[in-house]
């Protein structure tokens, strides 16, 4: 059975943990370890890995690794800090790979 993960900033993460997922709280500036962490998750049977927008930015590149692949899934959310758009677009972006077609095409003003 997969675990489930919370990566990003104490105030934005530490709600998951009372729903029983596995919480890693990262401060500004710690990059690197939160990239170690993300390979280390990935590896050891964490199915799903929500990461906050504003960590998932400095870590592009080791997000881009896993996106083609079935396991982690990696789900950008927002945090306290407000809302990017940048887990709307993943998510926008998977749903037109796997339709082919845009789904909001027409439907914003």
């Amino acid at each position: 059975m997969y675990k489930i993960a919370v990566m990003g900033d104490y105030d934005s993460i530490y709600g998951f943990a009372s729903l029983g997922l596995t919480v890693f709280p990262f401060a500004d500036g710690q990059t690197e370890e939160a990239a170690r962490t993300l390979h280390h998750l990935a590896q050891n049977e964490y199915g799903i890995i929500y990461v906050t927008e504003k960590l998932a930015a400095g870590l592009k590149k080791e997000i881009a690794k896993y996106a083609g692949q079935m396991t982690p899934a990696i789900i950008l959310i927002p945090g306290v800090s407000g809302n990017t758009g940048a887990g709307v677009e993943g998510v926008k972006k998977s749903v037109e790979q796997a339709v082919g077609s845009d789904i909001l095409f027409g439907g914003e003003d």
